[in-house]
């Protein structure tokens, strides 16, 4: 699937459910799963929520930080989607600026910053009450030959 012009809520939802089924971040029902349900914005970006249960603890009272790296790479991952991008992570970075608290809801925000096919680079922003919790940076290659089972 190569990239188009304009998002659509229907390209996210018809890639997603085509080459990412079971991911755990947005696809997977279950304990584990942590569910994501990205929508699509007026600028072409993606958003989610996510409840920061206490079952996602990493130290006493603070979201793991593997899973904010998780919700970050799905959020950019589900942007891709957005653009009828099927694509997987060649390089990640995340940046921690402040502890991420349970029980308060965070939200996720990505957009695609830049596209020289098949590479594309997105960028991730976590905020909860305000203020900016994580920001990532990742570079997506494009998956060819459609999903992978």
């Amino acid at each position: 699937m190569s990239a188009t012009t304009e998002p659509s809520p229907e390209l996210l939802k018809a890639t997603r459910r085509d080459a990412h089924p079971r991911c755990v971040v947005c696809g997977r029902p279950g304990p584990a799963a942590l569910g994501l349900e990205f929508r699509l914005r007026a600028d072409g970006s993606v958003t989610a929520d996510f409840a920061c249960a206490a079952r996602f603890e990493g130290y006493g009272g603070i979201l793991h930080g593997g899973v904010i790296s998780a919700i970050a790479d799905g959020a950019m991952t589900n942007c891709l989607f957005a653009h009828g991008v099927a694509a997987v992570t060649a390089e990640l970075e995340v940046r921690f600026r402040h502890p991420v608290c349970l029980g308060s809801p965070l939200t996720v925000t990505a957009r695609i910053t830049r596209r020289a096919e098949p590479l594309f680079l997105v960028e991730a922003e976590l905020a909860q009450q305000g203020q900016l919790k994580a920001r990532a940076n990742g570079k997506f290659m494009e998956a060819r030959g459609g999903p992978r089972p």
